[in-house]
């Protein structure tokens, strides 16, 4: 007699497929422009890929120290004196991994034990809240709500208690294009000190900021320096969302065991692309200016002809994205119905905002992201769509009346 196979894992068999993978899929279907998952679909500077493509000839392609090669673990160091002061060793405080993502959850393992709470701020981006869960951790949600997305003090302070082991901070945040203020951090600090708490700190859009905007690591502030994990990304910064390096930036108390972690997860990263960040985090000021203006560019592009159409379109501080509130277009549906109903109908899709929520009530479902991390003609081409999409909807409407 065959005994049945046993459940596989419980949380991982209850995660659906990610909603980006999701729209993206039904974008290839319908042939629809996709605003929705964040990627460039330009390439980065010719100088950082053409540094790989020479780095994989040089018979360098062996396994790579643990933490990164000394030439970008040396450049992440510098970048962090260069934009914010920060004096960092290489050597002991920085642990490059394979993308933000994986450095997300090594930080998490790094502190976490089964029990503790992790705070998390909503909306966000989402894998934080399965990663707490697998590692037994009990997350503890606070939510922004647009279109201010406010920090709510009283919330963020009730949600901190004696089993606090940790916050998740992502800023510049991805939906909702916020960049925390000085003072908001300093609230942060205060209540990270107060409970003995850590933080990990999704820093990947630190310099996709606009408006004048500065974005200010949590690490930078005082008595922080010892509990932050702060977190970069290749991806982001230069344009090469396909490489997957990240690195992060740790006092040295804390590195080893995010190295232990990593060790866990993939060991290492491809050599040729971490010395190729390396060239790219040395470039000149003027790229690192000149990224956050074009993309500011695109941003106020796309804003614009959303604005035209008659979406609510809410302001943008940093990140690749604008969130635009559909309800003034007329459409009854929610927020999945409508990204839906644009790819397959409109031929253009973007994300739903409520996916970046725990379910629950009062979740937000009447806004999607849009991303304007694109060409000058696709953005054009979308807004034509979506143009051409509504004067039909219109013609529909008057010839049922």
């Amino acid at each position: 007699m065959t005994t049945p196979l046993k459940p596989q894992n419980a949380l991982l068999s209850a995660t659906g497929t990610t909603v980006f993978t999701v729209m993206s899929a039904l974008a290839v279907q319908h042939g629809a422009i996709n605003l929705g998952q964040g990627f460039p679909d330009y390439e980065g500077p010719e100088e950082v890929v053409r540094a790989a493509a020479e780095a994989l000839l040089d018979n360098r392609n062996q396994y790579p120290p643990l933490t990164g090669v000394p030439e970008l673990r040396t450049a992440v160091a510098e970048a962090n004196r260069r934009f914010y002061g920060l004096e960092i060793d290489p050597v002991s405080e920085v642990v490059v991994t394979s993308g933000a993502t994986e450095a997300i959850t090594a930080c998490l393992m790094a502190v976490l034990d089964p029990g503790d709470e992790c705070v998390l701020i909503e909306p966000l981006y989402d894998t934080y809240l399965p990663v707490v869960r697998m590692l037994g951790a009990i997350p503890k949600l606070v939510r922004l709500t647009p279109p201010k997305w406010e920090l709510p003090r009283a919330e963020l302070a009730a949600a901190f208690g004696p089993r606090t082991k940790a916050i998740l901070l992502n800023s510049p945040m991805n939906p909702a294009g916020k960049v925390f203020t000085a003072a908001e951090l300093a609230f942060i600090a205060d209540l990270l000190q107060r409970h003995g708490a850590y933080a990990v700190c999704d820093e990947v859009y630190e310099h996709l900021t606009f408006d004048g905007w500065a974005h200010i690591p949590l690490m930078t502030l005082p008595g922080m320096r010892e509990r932050c994990m702060r977190i970069g990304s290749a991806g982001k910064t230069f344009s090469l969302t396909g490489w997957k390096v990240g690195y992060i930036t740790a006092d040295k108390s804390l590195a080893p065991n995010i190295a232990k972690a990593h060790q866990l997860l993939t060991f290492t990263t491809p050599p040729n692309l971490q010395r190729a960040v390396a060239v790219g985090l040395n470039l000149q000021d003027s790229y690192f200016a000149g990224l956050s203006t074009t993309l500011q560019a695109k941003r106020d592009r796309l804003a614009a002809g959303l604005s035209a159409l008659g979406f609510g379109v809410l302001p943008t501080q940093g990140s690749y994205f604008v969130t635009a509130d559909f309800r003034p277009l007329g459409f009854s549906g929610d927020d999945v119905a409508f990204c839906r109903h644009i790819t397959e109908e409109a031929k253009v899709t973007a994300i739903p905002v409520s996916a970046f929520y725990a379910p629950g009530e009062g979740v937000p479902n009447h806004f999607a992201r849009f991303a304007f991390c694109k060409a000058d003609a696709v953005l054009d081409e979308a807004l034509s769509r979506l143009a051409a999409w509504k004067a039909a909807r219109a013609a529909g409407v008057r010839a049922a009346g």
